[in-house]
């Protein structure tokens, strides 16, 4: 779905919407509630209460039965700031607000306050990360922070007593030392402790730290599963609520999903309390084989890669390869069952990279690939596509490319700068005119992660990576399908048409399909986003000559509800 969303009051007894209970029209922010009749309201709704980026500017308390749009404003910010918003605290002594104003992506300034607005202003490092239980502060700073006469590197955990820090004290305790290859990846507070997740060589790993008088008990998770994707999050939603009990999802390409339930105040030998639900096998996985590989990138960076596929092939293998590489987002092995029913299944190969600009190996491998760096992150890309080959699983006519959003951007950059790798592309809900990205729906957001067209040093490398500049005739360009939806009211669906008209323009196999319903992403439902995906998927593996074959569903949403064509004569109506 959309970005913006309606707000409307639920009775969890009923199991109905409250009649004449609070309401908000539909538009992008939040509501947290102060009391049963008062909510905390950062919304863009209303003339004037929109960042130049369309979040909300403003942080309002909104009472029962008022009207949203009058009620009084506590805290703002300028139209250059990215958003505004506000939570209340109950793990103190008493309520307490907090108030953050996003500068930009990953910059924001913080306060302490009350209901009538805040009152203090937090002396931290604008692009860290902190997290407030009772009367400790724990901050995960972004770039090395010296403080207190000593500096603390990069992505460490460090905690000090909240009371101390807001009357000048800055001796913090250290409960987190990063490694090369061991960056932490999220913390959060339950029931007064911190739990901490990290990585090592991209292996899950969790460890709890519990405050005494004297100093932090560490007490390793190790009962926790340690393989593939495992995310976990308090049982209770409010942070003074929480008991201890925590809810763990977990699973790698060839398991499914499953939601447990583990109580971190039970003995030392943690066991799950329960298995909550766990996922059906949606494809066959018998045969396949889950292998870590790692590529040479241009610099000579090592660029890891998953492989999932069967365990001996011919040196023609269809892979199906995908990255992201962007805004610090971290993507391990997972289980996908559109690909595994509609390519594993049928004898394939899946390959996800793990490219820079990601969040793998901490900010150090985020930053290596944002702004500058963001046209060494599809190097990466291309690097792993590369091996593939030298490794003699496949040739690049069998090698089927797929991104979306960010990873968009990346596959428009393989089309105009890698083109002799792919056999086939698909790029959905893509960035791709970098030269006006940030005049379009939210894409003033983004400059901390591209830079500002508008700067004259930024659009030397934006230019670099700009696939809508860069097409060019004459070029050895595999087919593409290039897809969006017409309610993207993040990434502007104009970046993904005037691609497919200009590539269709000079003659190149350019395909495009643009979904009636979806926000940025692939649908409204479950119907129309495997149909989405079916699109895509058998669009690809027709183009590398893998099992040649369109599904009546695919076909049908193709010809009924999008367009999946020739788009030359109709671009100007399609882009009003």
């Amino acid at each position: 779905g959309s970005d913006a969303v309606v707000h409307r009051e639920f009775d969890l007894i009923s199991l109905s919407f409250v009649a004449d209970g609070f309401n908000l029209p539909e538009a992008k922010g939040y509501v947290s509630w102060l009391d049963p009749d008062t909510l905390l309201l950062s919304s863009a709704l209303g003339n004037g209460m929109a960042t130049r980026s369309g979040y909300a500017r403003t942080v309002r308390v909104w009472k029962r039965d008022a009207d949203p749009l009058t009620t009084p404003v506590i805290f703002e910010a300028g139209l250059e700031s990215l958003e505004v918003s506000g939570h209340s605290d109950r793990t103190g002594r008493s309520e307490r607000l907090w108030f953050i104003e996003k500068r930009a992506f990953f910059e924001k300034i913080s306060w302490i306050g009350d209901r009538s607005g805040p009152r203090t202003q937090i002396d931290l490092p604008r692009d860290a990360s902190w997290r407030v239980f009772g009367d400790w502060l724990a901050v995960r700073p972004r770039k090395p922070w010296t403080v207190g006469g000593t500096t603390h590197p990069a992505d460490a955990l460090i905690v000090i007593s909240l009371s101390s820090f807001l009357a000048g004290g800055r001796r913090f305790e250290t409960l987190f030392q990063p490694g090369e290859r061991r960056p932490l990846q999220s913390f959060f507070w339950n029931d007064g402790k911190l739990i901490i997740s990290y990585l090592v060589n991209l292996v899950p790993r969790f460890e709890m730290f519990t405050p005494g008088h004297q100093e932090w008990t560490r007490r390793v998770l190790d009962t926790l599963p340690a393989e593939g994707t495992v995310h976990v999050w308090s049982f209770d939603a409010a942070v003074h609520e929480t008991n201890g009990e925590v809810l763990v999802c977990a699973q790698d390409p060839i398991t499914p999903p499953q939601l447990l339930l583990f109580d971190l105040n039970a003995a030392p030998s943690l066991s799950a309390s329960a298995i909550l639900k766990r996922s059906p096998e949606n494809f066959d996985a018998s045969g396949l084989v889950v292998t870590r590989h790692e590529a040479v990138s241009i610099d000579h960076e090592l660029i890891p890669y998953t492989q999932v596929g069967p365990a001996n092939g011919n040196g023609d293998a269809p892979i199906h390869l995908s990255a992201y590489g962007g805004f610090g987002i971290s993507l391990l092995p997972y289980y996908n069952s559109p690909l595994g029913k509609l390519w594993l299944e049928r004898g394939g190969t899946c390959v996800e990279a793990n490219i820079r600009g990601g969040g793998e190996f901490g900010t150090r491998w985020h930053d290596a690939g944002r702004r500058e760096g963001k046209r060494l992150a599809h190097d990466d890309f291309a690097a792993v596509a590369a091996d593939l080959v030298r490794r003699g699983i496949t040739l690049p006519r069998r090698i089927a490319a797929e991104g979306g959003s960010n990873g968009g951007l990346l596959i428009a950059n393989m089309l105009t700068r890698y083109p002799e790798h792919f056999g086939a592309l698909f790029c959905t809900v893509p960035l791709i005119d970098m030269r006006r990205y940030t005049k379009l729906l939210a894409g003033a957001s983004w400059i901390d992660e591209y830079g500002d067209p508008d700067k004259a040093h930024d659009w030397a490398f934006l230019k670099e990576i700009s696939a809508y500049h860069a097409a060019a005739p004459g070029q050895p360009y595999p087919p593409i399908l290039i897809a969006t939806t017409k309610r993207d009211d993040r990434v502007h669906p104009g970046h993904a048409r005037k691609m497919a008209a200009k590539l269709q323009a000079l003659g190149y196999p350019a395909y495009f399909y643009e979904a009636s319903a979806g926000g940025h992403g692939y649908g409204k439902d479950n119907r129309e986003q495997a149909a989405f995906i079916s699109l895509g998927t058998n669009f690809l593996r027709s183009a590398i000559g893998f099992n040649d074959h369109l599904p009546e569903m695919a076909e049908r949403v193709a010809t009924q509800e999008g367009h999946l064509s020739s788009i030359n004569n109709s671009f100007e109506q399609e882009t009003k």
